[in-house]
């Protein structure tokens, strides 16, 4: 059970795609409830019922929006991943919520001072109980189907830095690259794994890769580097190193330090 809580699960934080499924909510919920007329009618005057109706609409809506951010912290929690368990206690999150603010809008809002308003076993078992059983299948969907549409985009913006012959190869995206070392037959390969700096030892050559990749840029015999980790230069010894992202140091070689310097200071610029 923990193991299937735990599997990731297709995710997409973006703000503006949320907005979207926000948006079609607000919709959905305005139909649902225009059509199926949970409410008594004589509750309200002719028109009312379309203006109370769009305002749960927008108060669903709403609710969405303003509990994107707890998505973001348990996102950065589990250090840019997104689980089932992350799902099922955002949905849990915001269904509650939901449900609290549409019984209070409907006691303070909708029938203020009704000696006889629903009762909450009521409300809850004839209108927001069903209600939420059908929005619930659109918030599913369309995070799922944004979730998947990014992680194939991410996928397509992959690369794969393959290994010698039945050897396994790593494959992730370009800037997630620091930095690969030479170690004898092998490569020393040094990545990010959303901020985790990890390290995987492949069976090829550096000069293999520079071949593969020039984008990486060859700062010594032994190293090639991603420019987009550069931070600053550093000068020890006589000797010229350069600082990329999570303290990692690679030499410059006098062979290579001009055409370094020279890409350098231009991307930097």
């Amino acid at each position: 059970m923990k193991k299937l809580l735990y599997r990731k699960y297709p995710f997409d934080p973006s703000i503006k795609n949320h907005c979207i499924v926000a948006f079609g909510l607000s919709i959905w919920v305005f139909i649902f409830l225009f059509y199926t007329e949970p409410f008594d009618v004589n509750q309200f005057k002719d028109d009312e019922m379309p203006l109370y109706m769009s305002l749960y609409g927008l108060l669903v809506g709403t609710c969405y929006l303003v509990f994107i951010p707890i998505q973001q912290i348990l996102f950065k929690k589990y250090k840019e991943n997104w689980y089932v368990i992350s799902e099922i206690l955002f949905l849990l999150i915001y269904v509650i919520i939901s449900i609290i603010a549409a019984r209070l809008f409907y006691l303070y809002a909708v029938v203020p001072g009704e000696p006889y308003p629903y009762t909450l076993g009521y409300h809850l078992k004839a209108i927001l109980i069903p209600a939420f059983l059908t929005i619930l299948p659109i918030v599913i969907f369309g995070r799922f189907a944004f979730g998947k549409y990014k992680n194939k985009k991410t996928e397509a913006k992959k690369i794969e830095i393959k290994g010698e012959g039945n050897y396994e190869g790593l494959r992730l995206l370009f800037n997630d690259v620091i930095c690969i070392q030479s170690s004898d037959n092998y490569i020393e390969v040094f990545y990010l794994n959303g901020s985790i700096l990890k390290k995987t030892l492949i069976r090829n050559k550096l000069s293999v890769i520079a071949n593969e990749f020039p984008e990486l840029l060859r700062t010594h015999r032994s190293y090639l580097i991603n420019p987009y980790h550069f931070l600053q230069w550093k000068t020890e010894k006589s000797k010229l190193f350069i600082l990329l992202f999570h303290h990692i140091e690679v030499p410059v070689s006098k062979t290579y330090q001009n055409n370094v310097k020279s890409i350098l200071n231009s991307t930097t610029e």
